[in-house]
């Protein structure tokens, strides 16, 4: 089912041109127009998504993810195929609830994972992927593509990601319809990985208040308290940046598989062509051997002593070489504005047990609740 996934499928030519379409759009430079187009997509959903929070009741545990994957969702389906849908929207809300119901299962390492001869045993639980994997497709197509093809001008410039594709499946005798299909729900997709590790940050600062403190302070700073926290705030807020990589150093989820091109040896182990090969990054993550005290939530770690974000080379949360993580910008950018608004407005307790597994980002698609308590002023 996942295999024609672009995170997935064999490298090839075709994985290649998959690649180079979305590279321009999901990996934005700082100074480019598409950097800005990310920028207004995500304030712009920011007034959505705090006009929602306002609609939780204070002081009482709540239901905060289903909200913050709707921002997420809406912030890629507006920056890659111009559309947003409300939050009260059925098809939207179940659609964003099988998005993430497939981001923890296949987050949960299943013996079938890697061990593909025991298929029949999982025969129930790949009927349940595909099912949702089904209902999202259909979504995309009714709701977005079909929309995009009655609109789409040949002769101007693509409006936005979805355009792209549908370009090029005209002047590609190589792509089809799957393989467009596939890469707008694996990018789309994206938002649950995003919605996820705000939700694993919020546990982390929860457990450690001068955390949270100490970003409310950055966002104090920067804003005065007059405006919403932007990209372009990032550089002015090196904490609130390192929060979130040191999330994801403890996190530590797992990589996608590598598959050697030619026979090599990796430490004096033969490696045979073919062969399926999985980065430890958990040790990466939290092993003494490259950490100091890796069993604490310490987002200093990764400032320099000039208070600058500073990572080492063996941090490699978004994978390395080819088949590195291309929607990471995006990871990167949307993660921090939503995290920023949150502790910008709010004072965040646990609200039911937080008990985060280790070694994962994703959390359940029901997790604990929070408590949200406005802030009155600029401490």
């Amino acid at each position: 089912m996942f295999v024609s996934a672009l995170a997935l499928c064999d490298w090839s030519s075709l994985q290649k041109t998959r690649r180079s379409i979305a590279r321009t759009y999901c990996s934005p430079r700082f100074t480019s127009l598409q950097y800005d187009k990310v920028n207004t997509v995500a304030t712009n959903e920011l007034t959505v998504f705090l006009a929602e929070l306002k609609k939780l009741p204070q002081n009482t545990p709540c239901d905060v993810k289903p909200i913050v994957l709707g921002a997420c969702a809406n912030m890629f389906t507006q920056y890659m195929c111009s559309t947003t849908f409300s939050y009260d929207d059925q098809e939207f809300k179940k659609t964003v609830r099988y998005f993430d119901e497939i981001f923890w299962e296949i987050n949960q390492g299943y013996a079938v994972d890697f061990l593909p001869w025991l298929l029949p045993i999982y025969q129930n639980h790949m009927k349940k992927l595909s099912h949702w994997a089904s209902e999202i497709r259909q979504f995309i197509l009714s709701k977005i593509i079909d929309r995009h093809r009655s609109t789409l001008d040949f002769n101007s410039p693509p409006r936005d990601f979805t355009d792209a594709l549908l370009m090029h499946l005209e002047e590609d005798p190589n792509m089809n319809w799957q393989h467009i299909i596939f890469e707008l729900e694996d990018f789309i997709g994206g938002h649950s990985a995003i919605g996820n590790l705000v939700m694993v940050t919020l546990a982390a600062v929860v457990k450690h208040p001068e955390v949270a403190k100490r970003i409310q302070q950055e966002v104090d700073a920067v804003t005065q308290g007059s405006r919403a926290p932007s990209l372009f705030d990032k550089v002015a807020m090196p904490y609130t940046e390192a929060t979130l990589w040191e999330t994801l150093r403890q996190a530590s989820s797992p990589i996608v598989p590598h598959v050697a091109t030619q026979d090599t040896e990796i430490s004096g182990y033969p490696i045979e062509k073919g062969t399926v090969i999985f980065i430890n990054n958990y040790e990466l993550n939290v092993g003494n051997e490259y950490w100091e005290e890796p069993d604490k939530f310490k987002p200093e770690r990764f400032l320099s002593h000039a208070g600058n974000v500073v990572k080492p080379a063996h941090f490699i949360p978004f994978s390395t070489g080819k088949r590195t993580c291309i929607g990471q910008r995006l990871v990167q950018c949307f993660s921090f504005v939503i995290l920023a608004t949150i502790l910008q407005h709010y004072d965040v307790k646990e609200g039911t047990n937080i008990d985060i597994k280790p070694g994962c980002v994703a959390v359940p698609p029901d997790p604990f609740k929070l408590i949200l308590t406005k802030r009155s002023e600029i401490k």
